[in-house]
């Protein structure tokens, strides 16, 4: 899946007629990381979502990082909302137990 990122960077890049170095420049990280990123589809987050933004990929994205309040009750129900810290375990019944 990553190289098929990276080959979906590369082919948008490209559309927009832009080099890598170009790319690089606009998102404000070095060459090798946009040619890593393009060959292998490994980088950071960070890297990811600079490019995306760079090319005008990050629609997609958005549902990741924003979470649309529609109401000032929903904010606050959101807020008030207990999160689970950790997991459970499992629990294992036996059979016949009882």
């Amino acid at each position: 899946m990553a190289k098929v990122i990276g080959l979906r960077i590369r082919t948008l890049r490209l559309s927009r007629n832009l080099s890598q170095a170009e790319l690089a420049a606009m998102t404000n990280v070095s060459l090798s990381s946009i040619k890593r990123l393009e060959a292998t589809g490994q980088g950071t987050l960070q890297l990811l979502a600079s490019v995306a933004v760079a090319l005008n990929a990050a629609d997609g994205l958005e549902s990741l990082f924003v979470q649309p309040v529609q109401t000032i009750a929903q904010a606050e129900a959101v807020a008030n909302m207990a999160t689970r810290q950790r997991a459970r375990k499992a629990s294992l019944k036996r059979a016949g137990a009882g």
